[in-house]
């Protein structure tokens, strides 16, 4: 039997653009629980969200998400705003994005699938 090289396991970095502080504390409940290593940072509208995908002023040395969790309800930038800006950066839209919604509205649902 073969062993195991050890090697350093580097948390997966998640973005988290979310404005409702019990869905933001619920979340990281989530993920503090979770068996994968992860560091979370979180935005609390789109205008910051993007700063920080862009390393704008006070997000300068943000890390790079490897995942996004995108509210679509947002104040200041839409949450579809913010997936349309993503998916059409080519410096950002390989970026896996996950939608958070209590919307059942179909054209959220369409449109999201559609970005």
């Amino acid at each position: 039997m073969m062993n195991a090289i050890p090697y350093p396991v580097l948390p997966i970095e998640i973005l988290l653009v979310e404005d409702s502080p019990s869905d933001i504390d619920l979340t990281m409940e989530a993920l503090s629980e979770s068996k994968i290593s992860n560091h979370l940072s979180v935005a609390e509208d789109g205008v910051k969200a993007l700063d920080f995908l862009h390393r704008r002023g006070e997000y300068a040395n943000a890390p790079r998400p490897d995942l996004i969790m995108l509210d679509l309800n947002l104040p200041r930038k839409d949450g579809r705003e913010v997936l349309m800006d993503i998916k059409t950066d080519p410096g950002l839209q390989s970026i896996p994005v996950v939608v958070l919604t209590s919307s059942d509205a179909e054209e959220d649902v369409l449109a999201s699938y559609a970005a």
